[in-house]
């Protein structure tokens, strides 16, 4: 054997130091199947929200004649959210505003409870991973199958299991895709109409985008979108505090590892000599969708999924040692239980019960809110030039944009009243009748009327050239109304109004 020459040394200011690299490759996860209360659970979500997305469109909801019959429609074209008995017009996004509110506080409630559990079972991107992650396991077998043929070479049962994986994927993510338009059309109607070809142009071009994210972000980047682009794992930590009950490690009772099986009756305090329950065997890490050693304590990559517990379990039900060595827990707990201690949960804390307080003054504004609904609106917009005429007799006239939505699915009568102006008369412009005190204006069903009024009066209380002046929708059937306040404008008014 040749002996290996060395190089020569490199002179003085020669050696240099290597800089750090900026970007580090993808190191590919190759979670293994393991079975357990977490996965069954995390199986019973997955199916339940699957089911949810898939067949919500598909339910059918009878809102009479020329009404969508679909339950959950946003039907865009019409500027209308259905959900299955209420109607919601752009005007009422403030309810939208409301829900993200509580959604955004229930999040925060839950993590401060049980850590990253939305994450973990309930979030689209764990709900889809997990989907795409188990057709890859019906392909391409398990962990180390799979490990095995990408590490070999180029072979036809590497090509079709390859090919038939990343088909399903697209499968998978054009039904998701098509699902998703689907809450903004009729759903039987779109369905037909995208198969004959006839469909509009952006339900081609919206389920492309649908599918080719899907397809991505759960086939591809899988852990990579909790780990850099989900910005909730940046302030997670601020949820969370030694109350929270998230998944942890004993390190008290693993500690110092070591390989080989355990006697059932080794003494495990932490000054005995012998080893700890922990067997290294890196069961958890091999499982872990995010490829994370939750050894190493609480990293913005976990999820709480909980899958390390049922490995873990596993192997100390193989190795005789009492199960739950990772386990759902507290620090405030595991911290007394290391210490002899015990720790009861605190479920009802300063911090739970600031976002239990917020959800439910949010949920009763919201359900007042939603019990006094209007089905009428009122929105009024004055002329600004001119700003006011002067007639014939003498009174002046002010020009008005008058708006009416009639939310209810039948046609609608409403007596258009002022206050504020004495023996002040309006008449509508088109129309050209006699001046009156009172307008009857008719609105379509589930629409906006709109109508240009004329207002004369002599106003005798003018204040910098405008006095005050209330516009009163009544409608003639129910006795519902709305009021709109305004100005009427007269000399010495300024262009600013």
């Amino acid at each position: 054997m040749t002996k290996m020459s060395k190089a020569p040394p490199k002179a003085d200011g020669e050696a240099k130091m290597s800089k750090p690299s900026l970007y580090a490759d993808r190191v590919q996860v190759y979670p293994r199947a393991v079975r357990g209360p977490a996965r069954t659970f995390k199986w019973a979500v997955l199916t339940f929200c699957l089911t949810v997305y898939y067949l919500v469109p598909w339910i059918r909801w009878d809102r009479g004649p020329g009404q969508p019959g679909q339950a959950v429609l946003l039907d865009i074209g019409h500027e209308r959210f259905h959900f299955f008995n209420v109607e919601f017009w752009p005007q009422d996004i403030y309810y939208l505003t409301g829900a993200l509110i509580l959604g955004a506080v229930s999040l925060f409630l839950v993590t401060s409870l049980v850590g990253r559990a939305w994450c973990g079972y309930a979030c689209p991107q764990t709900v889809w991973t997990d989907l795409f992650m188990l057709i890859e396991r019906m392909v391409q077998g398990d962990r180390n199958a799979r490990m095995r043929r990408d590490q070999a070479p180029l072979s036809f049962d590497k090509i079709w299991r390859k090919t038939a994986t990343h088909a399903a994927w697209l499968g998978v993510a054009f039904w998701t895709g098509g699902a998703w338009i689907m809450y903004y059309a009729d759903a039987p109607t779109v369905t037909v109409e995208f198969w004959q070809g006839t469909a509009s142009t952006p339900v081609y071009v919206f389920t492309f985008l649908f599918t080719a994210t899907t397809y991505l972000l759960a086939g591809w980047a899988r852990e990579q979108v909790c780990t850099y682009m989900c910005p909730w794992p940046r302030f997670q930590a601020s949820m969370l505090d030694e109350h929270s009950l998230i998944v942890t490690y004993e390190a008290w009772r693993g500690e110092p590892r070591g390989h080989g099986k355990r006697a059932a009756d080794a003494p495990r305090k932490l000054d005995a000599p012998a080893l700890g329950d922990c067997i290294d065997c890196k069961a958890c890490v091999n499982v872990c969708p995010t490829g994370i050693d939750i050894r190493d304590g609480v990293q913005l990559e976990c999820i709480n999924c909980g899958l390390c517990v049922d490995a873990c379990n596993e192997m100390m039900e193989k190795t005789g040692q009492p199960k739950w060595l990772i386990k759902w827990d507290t620090f405030a707990h595991q911290e007394a239980r290391a210490a002899g201690n015990h720790e009861p949960y605190h479920l009802l804390r300063p911090r739970t019960l600031i976002y239990v307080s917020a959800l439910v003054l949010g949920f009763v504004i919201m359900g007042v809110a939603m019990a006094n609904r209007a089905e009428i609106d009122l929105a009024i917009q004055r002329d600004r030039a001119p700003l006011f005429v002067t007639v014939r007799d003498g009174s002046l006239r002010n020009a008005y944009t008058v708006k009416i939505s009639n939310k209810t699915h039948e046609a609608a009568d409403f007596a258009l009243s002022m206050k504020g102006v004495e023996s002040a008369e309006m008449t509508v412009a088109e129309e050209g009748e006699g001046r009156m005190p009172i307008l009857m204006l008719t609105v379509e069903p589930d629409s906006v009327g709109t109508f240009r009024v004329l207002v004369f009066g002599r106003p005798a209380h003018l204040v910098e050239g405008s006095q005050d002046l209330a516009f009163i929708a009544r409608n003639t059937l129910t006795g519902e109304q709305k009021t709109y306040n305004s100005v009427f404008m007269g000399p010495g008014a300024r262009a600013t109004h």
